[in-house]
């Protein structure tokens, strides 16, 4: 199992859903975890359980907005454990509307939580990490970033943090700091319960299935971990097979073409 010991990490968005699975990955596997949300309640919870099962974990409230809660975390990170080796950048919503559907106000919106958000992390943290002799910076993108999605403030975001990620590995080589980023695809969140395209999108996944957070969280901890001491600048999808070809395989199913007979 991956160590993560003597990792100092900060995630955000990890009251619940994705970002509490990371967290508990984290934890699992030796890291001290600061969790970070706007949800405070729920956010201590999960610190609290983190904590019970023999972690190092707590909670800081962050709107990752805002340039100056993010000092604050910066300052309380390094006054909690003395340095920060790893920043998971999870927060994130959704819009759920389309182009001719969405104000100004909500593209905004979603663009400063899901895209500046990371960005301002990565301003205040990244010096943290290079003074701790290096360390990793893990986006949570999404499968929304390659196909046309159905909400563009989504999909725009995801998409243009893959970008960022690309440019930050670059910049931050000389730092000893890798960046990468992970595309989730299907999953069951509290972000999307109850969603109608949930049970379209799994029968569009070869593997069949929804993931399982921890699936996701898992590979976060391999690229947050020295086992990806040479994986930089990547985006690696976390789907079931359905961004390299779930489509095209549901139409040839619906075809009634036999993927596994020979040639005719």
């Amino acid at each position: 199992m991956t160590s993560l010991q003597n990792q100092v990490a900060i995630v955000t968005g990890g009251a619940r859903g994705l970002g509490a699975a990371i967290a508990k990955v984290l934890s699992t596997r030796g890291a001290a975890v600061l969790i970070c949300d706007v949800l405070k309640a729920e956010g201590e919870a999960t610190a609290a359980e983190l904590k019970a099962a023999g972690g190092d974990a707590t909670f800081v409230s962050l709107d990752v907005t805002d340039p100056a809660d993010w000092q604050k975390v910066a300052l309380g990170a390094t006054a909690w454990r003395g340095k920060v080796t790893t920043l998971i950048n999870n927060a994130g919503i959704v819009n759920r509307s389309g182009i001719t559907g969405t104000t100004a106000e909500r593209w905004n919106r979603i663009l400063a939580v899901n895209l500046t958000g990371p960005f301002l992390g990565m301003q205040a943290i990244s010096p943290l990490i290079r003074d701790a002799g290096g360390g990793a910076i893990v986006n949570i993108s999404s499968v929304a970033a390659f196909v046309g999605h159905n909400d563009p403030g989504y999909s725009s975001t995801k998409a243009g943090l893959l970008g960022l990620t690309h440019t930050a590995a670059a910049e931050y080589v000389d730092w000893k700091i890798r960046v990468n980023a992970v595309c989730p695809g299907i999953m069951v969140s509290d972000l999307n319960a109850g969603g109608a395209h949930l049970e379209p999108w799994r029968l569009a996944t070869p593997l069949g299935r929804y993931g399982k957070l921890e699936e996701t969280a898992k590979v976060v901890a391999f690229l947050a971990s020295d086992d990806a001491s040479f994986v930089t600048g990547e985006e690696i999808a976390v789907d079931g097979g359905f961004k390299s070809g779930g489509a095209a395989r549901r139409i040839s199913l619906e075809s009634g073409i036999d993927l596994t007979a020979g040639p005719a």
